[in-house]
């Protein structure tokens, strides 16, 4: 077997494709899950139990099934029931529901480890509930905890290939497209191998980076 650089040439076209659906994807469901998933945890922190027990039962649910089923039911059950979208679309949103039930464990986290008083400044301050939320708790918790969903954003990134499986052409998606129409499977796999190691190598310098300017 030898290594043919015309395929890699042919398969670029395709490669710059399939990173920009990646990327896309990557982007939109990194911000629909930290969304969703600090929706999720200020839910399971309000007093009344009908709100926190129906909100655990759906996170846990989401939490502990396959994400490939999740996105086989909203691709292929949900049209059924009159719910329809796009491959992609469908795709993003259910990458971004399942990582916030990850995210809300993140900031639940984060939430409980600022210190108590501070809770205690913002009540002898005076301050409305939102407000504490808003300028005292939220910005401490988040700040906590900016490394931990960075790293679900690089798990997100190796999810996504899991979206070929109903028909979004991401980067493996078009790879294995272009190795069925050309019979060459190892060049635009080692191509996408290659950036995935590139991109997750990427992003977790910037998170290096980013946890050292917040611990400043």
């Amino acid at each position: 077997m030898e290594w043919d650089w015309s395929a890699v040439s042919d398969f670029m076209p395709h490669f710059w494709d399939g990173l920009l659906v990646t990327l896309q994807i990557l982007a939109l469901g990194s911000v629909i899950s930290f969304a969703l998933g600090l929706v999720w945890a200020l839910l399971m922190r309000t007093p009344t139990r009908w709100v926190r027990w129906p909100v655990g039962v759906v996170t846990e649910f989401i939490r502990n099934t396959p994400l490939l089923v999740q996105l086989f039911f909203l691709f292929y059950v949900l049209p059924e029931w009159g719910v329809q979208a796009s491959a992609l679309t469908t795709g993003v949103f259910a990458i971004g529901l399942h990582y916030s039930t990850y995210t809300m464990q993140v900031y639940r986290a984060g939430i409980e480890a600022v210190p108590v008083g501070q809770w205690e400044a913002a009540t002898a301050l005076n301050l409305p509930v939102h407000r504490t939320w808003i300028a005292v708790i939220l910005p401490q918790a988040v700040r906590r905890v900016v490394p931990a969903l960075g790293n679900y954003v690089i798990a997100m990134l190796k999810d996504t290939p899991m979206l070929m499986a109903i028909t979004v052409l991401e980067m493996l998606g078009e790879a294995q497209l272009f190795a069925r129409e050309n019979f060459q499977f190892t060049e635009p796999l080692t191509v996408i191998g290659v950036a995935f190691i590139v991109l997750s190598y990427v992003a977790s310098l910037f998170l290096r980076a980013l946890e050292r300017r917040l611990a400043h």
